[in-house]
């Protein structure tokens, strides 16, 4: 990470979706890890819940967010693997279309080339991927303890960093907002 300390920091708020038919408030350890590293890192979170492996609840979940001027970002978690329950990544979808959204393309790459690191060839069974919706960019990472911590500390940590150089996802919002 290429920081540079001429630049002020600039905390962003960042809401957590949990995303599961099993886990709970008490057993989220994958949300448990993002929400210390958000708050570690100097972030606000603005909100955390858990939603069901459901298209609709993960999109209107979703779609609440984005339409809350104080949330820059969404970090998901879970629900981006090929099981029939995993659908994330079409609730991701349906939530770009609707809002004339972008894929952010590079950032499941990266994920995946990173997660190679640590599981081999196994990362090919990673949907990970991100939006940007109305100035909020929202990102789908695996529910593993690892994936989380991967996409948060080899991706997340840098490009939600004002200070990141050349470029970071903070210094986009504004451009975004209102769009």
């Amino acid at each position: 990470m290429a920081i540079d300390p001429e630049l002020p920091f600039a905390p962003v708020s960042i809401a957590l979706l949990t995303v599961s038919d099993t886990r709970t408030e008490a057993d989220d350890t994958s949300g448990d890890i993002l929400a210390a590293r958000i708050a570690d890192a100097g972030h606000a979170l603005a909100a955390r819940t858990i939603v069901p492996d459901s298209v609709q609840a993960i999109a209107a979940q979703l779609d609440r967010w984005i339409d809350d001027a104080d949330i820059d970002v969404i970090v998901t978690t879970g629900g981006t693997g090929f099981s029939d329950r995993d659908v994330t990544p079409e609730a991701l979808a349906r939530v770009r279309e609707g809002s004339y959204g972008r894929d952010i393309e590079g950032f499941g790459e990266l994920f995946r080339q990173l997660s190679y690191r640590t599981i081999g060839t196994s990362t090919i069974q990673s949907r990970a991927c991100a939006i940007a919706a109305h100035g909020t960019f929202v990102f789908a990472l695996p529910g593993s303890n690892g994936a989380v911590k991967d996409g948060w500390d080899m991706i997340l940590a840098e490009q939600l960093d004002s200070r990141n150089r050349p470029c970071n996802f903070v210094q986009q919002m504004p451009r975004f907002k209102g769009n």
